[in-house]
């Protein structure tokens, strides 16, 4: 296959395709699963402020008394509270950690009055977005382009009076560096899985590709034996009717001969093209198939009597041996005629003279078993497995003087699929084989 340009084009077109789709689902999988790592990552991120949010508010609420006064209490949670306009040192994580936020990017946290006027801070807060004010959640950016994730609250006195703000947030840094790497980790790995997926589509497109290209190579092979069989009577016909041309004063006898010769020839033709037909039709099940009762010891009879002469002519005895009676298969009375006659055919033709053709009729369970058994050449092993291939022949010489187009055992093979049995061989080379044929019993 790997000299054949048609299916190396083919198996790569096959395998582009396959890798193609591949990389497109892997790839549009791969944006699912990182829109969703964001997301799942960006919500953690919202669900730890809000978190931590809910716990200063719960802890510093309670002492507040005057609407935008801190309590002096509130240094006792948040250690690193700068107020007023003093100049404050970034707080360590670890300052925090009683609150849940012991993080990479530290957490930093902004007490605003009503009108948004910072009163304290913790670590530096980014500039706060004006337009955003009065928001929820809000994501602002400091002057070196930071991103920032924020949170605002309400917090209101003992009396229930509206104090102001607490607004507390965190760097997007680190979830930015996250997803960075998973992008670095999907463009590379995406080229990685193409080049495995191609390699792995070449190699399953050839195995696909395989049997399609065994029954190319089958196709050709029968394509080129089935024009030598034809050529082969074709020349005979032409080179006789050349010779009987160019004869001068052509006789009787002479002209006799000549269409002997073309006649023998075309009915060799003929058998060649109705065995290749036959088995076309027996390929694309078109076949007609009678369901009829046949007794095979008389199908087994009638084709002794018929092969006695021809038996006789090769100087092989031809045997009988009835070893269960009234045997019924339903089938094609003819094809299977046609089967055992392949059979017994090739049998008297591959013995010796003096040799012997036994055929058997047994039964086993709801089988019926027909033996060709002779004491011909044989059949090596490395070839028993090739005898059933259409135009095959084991010995060319001996089958080309018996006039054998190698369609026998081809056409046999095919009657037996359609009768729903089984056909093997048992052979010895220079001692003989036997071709043992099961038919399901009728019932």
């Amino acid at each position: 296959m790997h000299q054949n340009r048609l299916f190396n084009r083919t198996r790569l077109q096959l395998a582009a395709w396959y890798a193609g789709v591949m990389g497109a689902i892997l790839g549009v999988c791969g944006v699912a699963v990182y829109l969703h790592l964001a997301e799942t990552h960006f919500e953690a991120i919202a669900g730890e402020i809000q978190t931590l949010v809910g716990s200063l508010h719960d802890s510093i609420e309670p002492m507040l008394e005057k609407p935008g006064e801190l309590h002096p209490r509130v240094r006792q949670i948040l250690p690193g509270l700068c107020v007023g306009g003093q100049l404050c040192r970034p707080v360590k994580t670890s300052h925090i950690h009683v609150l849940g936020a012991d993080y990479q990017d530290p957490y930093y946290v902004r007490f605003t009055n009503l009108s948004f006027q910072t009163l304290a801070t913790v670590n530096t807060p980014p500039p706060a977005d004006s337009a955003a004010q009065g928001k929820n959640w809000q994501i602002l950016t400091d002057e070196k382009g930071r991103r920032y994730h924020q949170f605002s609250m309400v917090l209101t006195t003992s009396a229930g009076q509206p104090w102001g703000y607490i607004q507390v947030g965190r760097s997007l840094s680190g979830y930015q560096r996250y997803l960075a790497s998973l992008k670095v980790f999907l463009l590379i790995g995406l080229p990685i899985a193409m080049v495995s997926i191609g390699g792995a589509s070449w190699w399953l497109a050839g195995l696909a590709m395989q049997p399609v290209y065994n029954s190319y190579r089958q196709i050709q092979q029968f394509t080129a034996d089935a024009a030598h069989e034809l050529r082969t009577p074709l020349a005979a016909i032409q080179a006789t009717v050349e010779t009987t041309l160019g004869t001068e004063n052509l006789n009787l006898i002479e002209a006799q001969t000549t269409l002997q010769t073309i006649t023998r020839q075309n009915q060799r033709l003929a058998q060649i093209v109705q065995d290749l037909l036959m088995l076309s039709r027996m390929d694309l099940k078109v076949l007609p198939t009678k369901h009829q009762n046949c007794c095979l010891d008389d199908l087994l009879h009638d084709l002794v009597e018929e092969f006695a002469a021809f038996a006789i002519s090769a100087k092989v005895s031809l045997e009988l041996s009835i070893q269960a009676q009234d045997l019924y298969v339903v089938g094609d009375e003819e094809q299977l005629y046609r089967l055992v006659m392949n059979l017994i055919t090739n049998a008297i033709q591959y013995s010796y003279p003096g040799g012997t053709v036994m055929l058997r009729l047994l039964k086993e369970d709801s089988t019926a078993i027909i033996q060709v058994e002779d004491t011909g050449v044989g059949i090596e092993t490395a070839e028993q497995t090739r005898i059933f291939d259409r135009f095959y022949r084991v010995n060319q010489d001996r089958s080309r003087q018996t006039g054998g187009a190698g369609l026998g055992l081809a056409i046999a093979q095919a009657i037996v699929e359609l009768h729903k049995g089984s056909l093997k061989v048992q052979s010895q080379f220079g001692k003989g084989s036997i071709f043992t044929l099961r038919l399901p019993l009728k019932t």
